[in-house]
This record gives structure tokens, sequence and C-alpha cells, in this order.
């Protein structure tokens, strides 16, 4: 099935990067599940008021510099945050930063024992993957796919075994500068 961007989801894209704008206009073409652009650009207002309802960490975001979008999956028109459709959103928009030779960082694979913060998607091929674990205080062989899901799974691992909570914005993509 072929979905396409609606009249908000343009609208929302104003501001933003060119390269960011192309990236998620292929890649609605290209996905399994629909989405839209629910956040693109924002004022310094608009963060201060998600950070202080706890919606943002930082106001340093992204967002204010047009280089960041958030997106919201539909399933038969209605909404879902289910993190398992974010995976498969994030598939195609990496596929879509692939062709069109864009770097993006996705919010639910912020970085990975081999590839730190911020992780280019692009760069993802999953694989066997041997790294110090500080928790157990011993090394860790573990093997991901080369999806998306796989690069999540990955940052997520990390973090356990750093002793720190994972951060998974899973509708957040950004620019790498």
């Amino acid at each position: 099935m072929s979905f396409k961007l609606s009249r908000r989801s343009l609208d929302r894209l104003e501001g933003i990067n060119e390269r960011l704008q192309s990236v998620v206009k292929m890649a609605i073409t290209l996905t399994k599940t629909d989405f839209g652009v629910v956040q693109g650009m924002r004022t310094i207002e608009q963060q201060k008021e998600l950070v202080a309802k706890g919606a943002s960490k930082t106001m340093k975001s992204k967002h204010l510099e047009g280089k960041a979008f958030d997106i919201m999956a539909f399933i038969n028109g209605r909404a879902s945050w289910e993190l398992s459709l974010y995976d498969d959103l994030a598939d195609a928009i990496k596929e879509a930063a692939i062709q069109l030779g864009v770097p993006i960082c996705w919010g639910a694979a912020w970085g990975t024992p081999e590839m730190p913060y911020p992780m280019d998607i692009r760069k993802w091929e999953g694989g066997e993957h041997t790294y110090y674990s500080e928790k157990l205080q011993a090394e860790r062989t573990v093997v991901y796919p080369s999806t998306m899901e796989g690069a999540m799974n990955a940052y997520i691992d990390l973090r356990r075994d750093q002793n720190r909570r994972p951060f998974i914005d899973g509708p957040h993509f950004e620019l790498m500068d």
C-alpha cells in the first residue's frame, strides 16, 4: 500500500532543513505503515513549555534549528504509539536517508558501543557485537539484526550495561551535523 503525507504534515515540515524534508517525503512512499509529521520546527517558547512539563529533556533541541522532526504512526487512520511500528518507520527513514545521502540519528537508537552518539542510522548493519559490559564485568557478545529494531536493542543493551536508563524517543529523528 502506498501512503502520502497530509497537508498538515507538509505544513509541519515548513522551516525544517530541506534534506530532512526530502527524507520524510521519500520515506512515506517506502513505508508499510502510514505516518504523519507531528512536530517540526519549534520556537523557544514551545521548547520551554515542553521542558517544563517533562515532554522534552533539553533546551538545546535540534527542533529549534529546523534539524529534527517527530512522527506519529497511523493504523487504519488511528494514531498509535506502539513502539514496534516506529521500528518499521525507522527502517523506511533509514532507506530514504541511504538513498538521499542524509545522515540521520534516531531517538530510539542514539548510539551503540561501536557507534557512539550520535549514530548515523545509515551505517547500522547489525551483526555480532562484542563489548565490555560494566554491569557484568566481562565481555559480552550479542548478535543483532540489521533492522532498526536491532539498533534500538543494541542501544538499550548498552545503556543497561552502563547501569543507565535508555532514553527511547521512537517518533524522533534528527539531522547529524
